[in-house]
C-alpha cells in the first residue's frame, strides 16, 4: 500500500472513530430533546388511548417531553413505514397494534415496510380483549339473538380497519355462526365507535380499552367478550365461546419499536424505562380500570 492511500485509510479510519465517538456520546446523553411516538391510527382508537398513556409515564422517566403523533392509513401502514425509515437515533417510536407487524405481511403482498427486518421490538405493553357490541336499540341482547336478526334484517358491522384482529374476529364470529352482516370499513376505531354509538352501523368489534367507556354510558351493548374466560369488569357478559362458537378467542396487543439499526445503548435504556413503566402500580391499576 502506498503512502497516499494509508494517509487514505487512516483518514476513513479517524472518521469513523469519530462518528463512533459522537454516537456513544448521543447514547449516554440521551435523549437530548423531545421524543416522537408515532401511533399508525387515527386518534381516539384503543391504539391513540395506550400511546398518549405511555407517553405520559415515558415522559416522566426519561425526563424529556414525548408527544404523539397520529399517521393513520393503509391498516397502520403509513406510520409504520414513517417510523422504519426514520433516522435510528431513539427520538422516533412506533406505539401500535399487533396487526401491523403480525397481520399485515399476511394479508399484503406488498408492504412499505418489512417489520421483520427494519422495526426492533422494545416491549409488549398491553393485551386487549374484543368485544362485541351493537346499538342500544338493536333487539338482541345475545349472540344468538343477533345471529337471528342479522339473517332477517339488514345489519352494518362497523370494521375498524380493513384486516384488523376486531375486523378478522367478526369475520370468524361470521363464518362460524351464519350470521350476516354488511362491513363498513373506517380509518380508525374512534371513527367506527362514534358511528355505531350514533347509529349509523349497528354492529360492532373493538378493543376493550377504547370501547368500555361507551358501553358504561349505556351508549352501546355488549353481546359477548373474545376471552377464554370472563372479563372481571364485565362479569355477566358471557364469552363468545360460551354462546356456542367454542374455542374462540381473539384479542389483541399493544407494543412499542424502534427503527432497526437504533444504537443498542439507547434500545436498552428505553426498553428499561419500558420495563419500569409496566411494572408500575400505577398504570398497572390505570390499565386495568380499562381492561
Amino acid at each position: 500500500m502506498n503512502s497516499r492511500a494509508r494517509s487514505a485509510l487512516a483518514g476513513c479510519l479517524s472518521i469513523v472513530a469519530v462518528f463512533a465517538a459522537i454516537q456513544n456520546a448521543s447514547a449516554a446523553d440521551y435523549p437530548m430533546r423531545p421524543i416522537k411516538l408515532v401511533i399508525p391510527y387515527a386518534a381516539g382508537g384503543p391504539t391513540d388511548i395506550f400511546g398518549r398513556l405511555l407517553a405520559e409515564y415515558l415522559a416522566r422517566e426519561l425526563k424529556q417531553a414525548v408527544f404523539v403523533e397520529n399517521k393513520g392509513g393503509a391498516q397502520g401502514a403509513i406510520g409504520a413505514e414513517m417510523v422504519a425509515h426514520a433516522e435510528p437515533d431513539g427520538y422516533t417510536l412506533l406505539g401500535t397494534s399487533g396487526s401491523v407487524i403480525i397481520l399485515n405481511p399476511l394479508l399484503y403482498k406488498k408492504l412499505s415496510y418489512d417489520p421483520a427486518r427494519e422495526l426492533r421490538m422494545l416491549a409488549l405493553v398491553t393485551e386487549v380483549p374484543v368485544v362485541l357490541c351493537v346499538h342500544p336499540s338493536v333487539p338482541a341482547n345475545n349472540l344468538k339473538e343477533l345471529v337471528a336478526l342479522s339473517q332477517t334484517t339488514k345489519l352494518d358491522f362497523a370494521v375498524t380497519a380493513i384486516g384488523s384482529a376486531p375486523h378478522l374476529a367478526g369475520v370468524a364470529v361470521e363464518k362460524a355462526t351464519n350470521a350476516k352482516w354488511q362491513y363498513i370499513p373506517y380509518k380508525g376505531g374512534s371513527q367506527a365507535i362514534g358511528d355505531t354509538v350514533g347509529g349509523q352501523t349497528q354492529v360492532l368489534m373493538n378493543g376493550m380499552l377504547a370501547t368500555l367507556p361507551f358501553v358504561q354510558a349505556g351508549k352501546l351493548k355488549v353481546i359477548g367478550v373474545s376471552k377464554a374466560t370472563r372479563v372481571p369488569l364485565l362479569p355477566d357478559v358471557p364469552t363468545i365461546a360460551e354462546q356456542g362458537v367454542s374455542g374462540f378467542e381473539s384479542g389483541t396487543w399493544q407494543g412499542v419499536l424502534v427503527p432497526a439499526g437504533t444504537p443498542a445503548t439507547i434500545v436498552a435504556r428505553l426498553s428499561t424505562e419500558l420495563t419500569r413503566i409496566i411494572r408500575s402500580p400505577d398504570i398497572r391499576a390505570r390499565l386495568t380500570a380499562q381492561a
